[in-house]
């Protein structure tokens, strides 16, 4: 298994130092919920300075690798360690008329506008693809033009954005438990709105809700309702 570290962090926040005045923060980036069927699109922001103690808490990880016990455990080290974090939702409103991609900005964005205050120089993103820049493109706002690096796999081995997703998955998996209890019958207190069994029986028994994301091909209502 991999374990997360500092090292590129500590890279990209010597760069930073070096070419800001005062002090500057380097903001781990990682989103949940971006392959559900209901529920809302989430990003994590976990923030960090060259002030940030190496010592992270122990047993983070990738957020997909933790139990949910542990995950909801690790909060509150999470918040403790790192200089400022924020979760931003963009409900399936958001992938419906801007798709995916436009979601994750505008949750993005939410998030953000939680941390006003904080000089953000880079943003270190999770996986192979930039959604964060934009480059004029109608897909939702136009998020800050930071200097954003991208890695693969950067919530297994970045702990700055393992402690985004973990924060991120935490707050939207707590979400979907209590939209689950306004819409029963699609038993979104396990599944999170992904794609399940029960899920895809709750679609063609009781049709789609103001939750699910109407613009996709939702299984349940191919097979059972077209």
């Amino acid at each position: 298994m991999i374990a997360p570290d500092r090292v590129l962090e500590r890279e990209l926040l010597a760069l930073l130092d070096a070419q800001c005045d005062g002090l500057v923060y380097l903001a781990g980036v990682d989103e949940v919920g971006r392959g559900a069927l209901a529920g809302p699109a989430s990003v994590g922001i976990a923030l960090v300075s060259v002030t940030t103690t190496d010592e992270f808490p122990v047993g983070l990880r990738d957020s997909k690798l933790m139990s949910p016990l542990a995950r909801m455990k690790a909060v509150a080290g999470v918040c403790e360690w790192v200089d400022a974090a924020a979760v931003g939702h963009a409900g399936p409103e958001a992938v419906n008329e801007w798709g995916v991609i436009g979601a994750l900005r505008i949750a993005a964005a939410n998030a953000l506008a939680q941390l006003e205050g904080y000089k953000i120089g880079g943003v270190l993103l999770d996986g192979v693809h930039d959604w964060w820049t934009t480059d004029g493109l109608p897909l939702g706002p136009q998020l800050p033009p930071y200097p954003v690096r991208t890695e693969v796999k950067g919530d297994a081995r970045c702990a700055v954005v393992a402690a985004a997703s973990v924060l991120a998955k935490v707050a939207r998996d707590e979400l979907m438990i209590e939209l689950a209890k306004d819409y029963p019958g699609y038993d979104w207190e396990r599944n999170k709105g992904y794609s399940s069994a029960r899920h895809i029986e709750g679609l063609t028994t009781l049709g789609v809700s103001a939750q699910h994301r109407t613009s996709w091909k939702l299984p349940g209502i191919e097979q059972g309702l077209t």
